[in-house]
């Protein structure tokens, strides 16, 4: 059934003719995601400028029983933002509530609505003397919303903790339309239930973001980098509690790199270089942010690699000699995705496990992978620090693409298997969307899953708000 064209006039009058996309060919960069696994339609797509624009739309929708998906960016790779292919659903884009509304240098927070792009944020942030930790691939074209309502992580989690640890308060319009004002400007509010958390990470089910007041640090004075060589994942986790030992939470990365993702880096990104001149098993990107100097940070990174190569767990390292090089370090670890891409087919698990248990999954879950499609190349890459793994698997060389991808799910959920004896998590810091629903369904306490669909029927029991996406 599609949407009258009495209703969209009315859900038109709310936000203007030129901010109601109803044209298909305007619509297409938002029915389609990054990884190209989800296509939708939309009877209208909607970019309001208020809060109360949002309201309104919101109101209306819950009248009518018209289902919503709230969108931010569009890079969300697990289908949350997309609607289904029926054609009934408006797509609620935030991109025009894009203003920082306050950055409290004293209180170290900033006020920011939902359609700010995170670089700006950054940018904006620094401006004031300031640092807004959150860094991510997408920086450049993610928005808040959508990072706080798929709870994002990146680089910096070890250090600042992802966007939950990051926001103080929200305000969220419900799916009757009411607001939610909760932008709290304190740490410590021990009143009841913290419906913040309700939101963060509920891709869009509960309501939509709309603002957030977030935590934002004090800049470093000084930053040292380096790409160090392994021979194992056992020594990456050893060489991790040394450096945590030392620097504390002056360590801000420490990413871990397959030898052959820096061969897939080397052959397909034009600008990078090899930084060691031997090849290793195993790679860490480690980055030290001392907060009196350059010096503090570059003796500190120093003395970690020095008592690695005593205790014989780094082969080699090259440390950066200035922001160019470290850029171009960081550049190589950013790249280790896109870089899978001209490889052929790429079968992707975002996925936690216990830092300790790292290189037990890897091992099991190489032998796995080596049962179910011999010669596929497994390229585990991630965040060492709060254990999440992209752990990726390349198509074997020359095999039909189609066939290969055709496999996700089955390979998927073997690997998924492995994660949760070892206690991890099937969704890391992407989140559940469309794409994990089933596998959510598979590995979820029964008892968790009741009491989420419960909360989801008492926020929206007309089920408007983004549905079929996590329950």
């Amino acid at each position: 059934m599609t949407m009258s064209d009495d209703l969209i006039a009315r859900f038109t009058a709310i936000v203007g003719e030129k901010n109601a996309l109803r044209d298909p060919a305007d619509q297409i960069s938002y029915l389609s995601e990054p990884r190209e696994l989800f296509h939708g339609r939309a009877a209208l797509v909607l970019r309001p400028a208020t809060v109360d624009e949002v309201s309104a739309i919101m109101m209306l929708a819950y009248e009518t029983a018209t289902p919503v998906v709230p969108q931010g960016g569009n890079t969300g790779l697990v289908g949350a933002q997309q609607p289904d292919t029926s054609g009934r659903a408006i797509i609620l884009s935030l991109s025009r509530l894009n203003q920082i509304r306050n950055i409290d240098t004293t209180g170290n927070l900033v006020t920011v609505e939902a359609g700010v792009i995170l670089q700006n944020l950054q940018e904006a942030v620094q401006d004031a003397g300031r640092l807004f930790p959150l860094s991510l691939g997408a920086e450049g074209s993610c928005q808040i919303g959508g990072n706080l309502s798929s709870n994002a992580g990146g680089t910096a989690v070890l250090a600042y903790g992802n966007m939950r640890e990051l926001c103080l308060g929200l305000e969220v319009v419900l799916p009757d339309g009411q607001v939610l004002n909760d932008l709290r400007r304190v740490k410590k509010d021990n009143t009841g239930y913290d419906l913040r958390d309700l939101f963060i990470g509920a891709e869009g089910t509960l309501g939509v973001i709309t603002a957030a007041v977030l935590k934002i640090h004090p800049q470093p004075k000084g930053k040292a980098v380096a790409y160090v060589g392994l021979q194992s994942p056992e020594n990456v986790v050893q060489l991790f509690r040394l450096a945590t030992d030392q620097a504390g939470q002056a360590l801000t990365g420490f990413e871990l790199m397959p030898r052959i993702g820096m061969e897939f880096i080397l052959r397909h990104i034009a600008e990078a270089r090899d930084p060691l001149e031997s090849a290793y098993p195993w790679y860490v990107l480690a980055e030290i942010s001392s907060a009196r100097s350059e010096t503090d940070a570059q003796e500190m990174l120093e003395a970690i690699l020095s008592e690695g190569f005593e205790s014989q767990l780094v082969q080699d390292a090259a440390i950066a000699q200035n922001g160019a090089q470290a850029d171009l370090f960081w550049k190589m670890r950013e790249e280790m995705s896109p870089a899978q891409k001209p490889e052929g087919g790429s079968i992707k698990h975002d996925i936690s496990v216990p830092v300790a248990s790292i290189p037990a999954f890897i091992a099991e879950a190489a032998i796995a992978v080596e049962e179910m499609i011999p010669s596929a190349r497994v390229v585990c890459f991630g965040h060492i620090g709060d254990g999440n793994l992209h752990y990726n698997v390349s198509q074997p060389i020359g095999a039909d693409k189609q066939a290969f991808l055709a496999r996700w799910h089955e390979l998927n959920h073997r690997i998924h298997t492995i994660v949760m004896r070892y206690n991890g998590s099937i969704s890391a810091e992407h989140g559940i969307g469309a794409l994990k629903r089933e596998e959510l369904r598979a590995f979820k306490q029964p008892l968790a899953l009741e009491l989420m669909r419960r909360i989801k029927q008492a926020f929206d029991p007309k089920n408007i708000m983004n549905p079929d996406k996590l329950l």
